[in-house]
């Protein structure tokens, strides 16, 4: 594996949630998912109620996690393409999915689980040691 694919595949164990990103009916989605990394391939769980899998199976999909809400001095983004198919977790990995959410925008909870091989890799690093912090009063 190159060595910006393994950067950017331990960075995705850091966080648990990042973006998936194909396009439905010609227009462009972005829908969050939780994801996991096993044999170097990115799993991620969607809500089947949203149908988004649907679009997602068979097509090249974007994924995209990072640490921007950390409040971190170093900052990273990872981004990549590939191609993406619905599969059946093993009990490994649905235990490493964790607990579902409850709900999605008020229905239950219906996972659907999609695997993507990294094709195309961007890891972007972003270092805020020199910034001053930001203080946000609340208005505009």
């Amino acid at each position: 594996m190159p060595t910006e694919e393994s950067r950017a595949i331990e960075l995705l164990r850091r966080v648990s949630y990042g973006r998936v990103t194909t396009s439905m009916r010609a227009m462009p989605f972005v829908a969050p998912a939780r994801h996991i990394v096993a044999d170097g391939r990115v799993l991620f769980r969607l809500h089947r109620g949203l149908g988004y899998h649907r679009a997602c199976h068979g097509g090249v999909v974007a994924y995209g996690a990072d640490n921007l809400n950390f409040g971190a001095d170093h900052l990273w983004s990872v981004q990549f393409t590939g191609t993406a198919e619905v599969v059946e977790p093993t009990d490994e990995q649905l235990a490493a999915f964790g607990p579902p959410p409850r709900t999605v925008d008020g229905a239950p909870f219906e996972p659907v689980y999609m695997r993507v091989e990294p094709r195309f890799v961007t890891v972007h690093a972003i270092d805020c040691t020199a910034e001053a912090p930001h203080r946000s009063s609340g208005l505009p």
